[in-house]
């Protein structure tokens, strides 16, 4: 039996193809965030320390409470995607700090992702004002109302 020379080179390139199709298939995970440690937590004593100390030992909070700055928020989330499909939170962890009306904390607390609520927007647009042209309004509408310029 006689050999074709590029028998091999068809095996290879298929080969390559079909690692190169499985490594598009392969888990991608992203880490957001920053939580402290259970030992850096301890060192914040409730009724003792201030804003400025928690910011200190632990840095800045990933977030501050929008209508009222009573609580700090410290969160860490990791994501999953799979080839081209949509990512998905696989775990969140949220550490929360309490003031209390003097800047001293008042409560240290712990969230997952269980407590979390998916909050659902708003599909609802504002109107606007005026009055909508269609495609052949827009086209044939400016007819006329270019000016052209005169050479001087």
């Amino acid at each position: 039996m006689i050999k074709h020379p590029l028998g091999g080179l068809k095996a290879i390139a298929v080969a390559t193809c079909v690692a190169a199709t499985l490594a598009g298939c392969s888990t991608i995970e992203r880490n957001r965030g920053y939580v402290p440690d259970a030992s850096e937590l301890a060192q914040i004593a409730i009724g003792t320390d201030s804003r400025q100390t928690v910011q200190d030992s632990l840095g800045s909070p990933s977030a501050i409470g929008t209508f009222d700055d009573s609580a700090w928020y410290y969160i860490r989330s990791r994501h999953e995607r799979v080839a081209f499909f949509r990512e998905e939170v696989i775990d969140r962890e949220v550490v929360a700090i309490y003031f209390d009306d003097e800047n001293k904390v008042e409560d240290i607390a712990h969230y997952g992702i269980e407590q979390g609520q998916v909050v659902s927007y708003s599909n609802r647009r504002t109107p606007t004002r005026g009055r909508e042209l269609t495609i052949l309004e827009q086209l044939l509408g400016n007819i006329g109302r270019a000016s052209i310029p005169t050479p001087q």
